[in-house]
């Protein structure tokens, strides 16, 4: 099932992407502007060096109602993610955002945030390219071989298509079968599969036309309070 993350944004200052805010900036990572998708909060685009950062870890911590998400963003794995990642916890644009959407599908057990409207539509104005994975095992799930495992303990983007990244992503609190479409670029600790475990109990918000869904917003509303950067 495909993981929806719009990615939208405001414009970049000027020496980022040029005269044009339409245009990408210069860099490998190449931000482009979704004059079309507009940012859901003011944001710019990242910065973009032609030397974006490659090697180490950076920590990050999410502050929710119902506890610490602590995140161990992985630069090897995903440079132009992390960076954009890095940058949005930056200026705020997760603070005080509900996580809209909780899967507990058999194959597919994943909380999504990132979204500041909440409603599974917003982003920050911006898409980037996909940093997908080349090593997943096989889903045992899966006969084909076509879907992947993404672990428990994965931080992953969400996206609506092939270099649609934004500023949702996801986090898989049961391993999931999915195609390898979605750039990993973190993990979360015990504590914040803790977090997600107490979110997943909750289950998904019933409708009068489905007593009992398996896809939809929290039961348990999750909120990210703060999002800050550890080091």
């Amino acid at each position: 099932m495909a993981l929806i993350g719009s990615g939208l944004a405001a414009a970049t200052p000027a020496a980022a992407a040029g005269d044009d805010p339409t245009q990408p900036t210069d860099g490998p990572c190449a931000y482009t502007p979704t004059p079309d998708e507009p940012a859901a909060r003011p944001v710019p685009l990242p910065p973009d060096p032609r030397r974006t950062p490659s090697r180490g870890t950076v920590d990050v911590l999410l502050r929710t109602n119902l506890g610490q998400i602590p995140l161990e963003l992985d630069r090897a794995e995903a440079p132009c993610t992390v960076q954009s990642f890095l940058h949005l916890v930056r200026h705020r644009f997760y603070n005080h955002t509900s996580c809209h959407r909780l899967t507990a599908y058999p194959t597919l057990k994943v909380l999504q945030c990132g979204d500041p409207t909440g409603t599974g539509e917003g982003g920050p104005g911006y898409r980037y390219k996909d940093e997908l994975p080349t090593d997943l095992p096989p889903a045992p799930t899966d006969p084909t071989g076509a879907r992947r495992v993404y672990a428990r303990g994965v931080l992953a983007m969400a996206n609506a298509g092939p270099d649609t990244n934004g500023s949702q992503f996801f986090l898989v609190y049961g391993d999931s079968a999915l195609r390898p479409n979605y750039t990993i670029f973190g993990t979360t600790t015990r504590t914040g599969l803790e977090t997600l475990d107490r979110a997943a109990a909750g289950g998904v918000t019933p409708t009068p036309e489905d007593p009992a869904p398996v896809d939809g917003p929290p039961a348990l509303p999750t909120r990210i309070m703060v999002a800050q950067i550890r080091r």
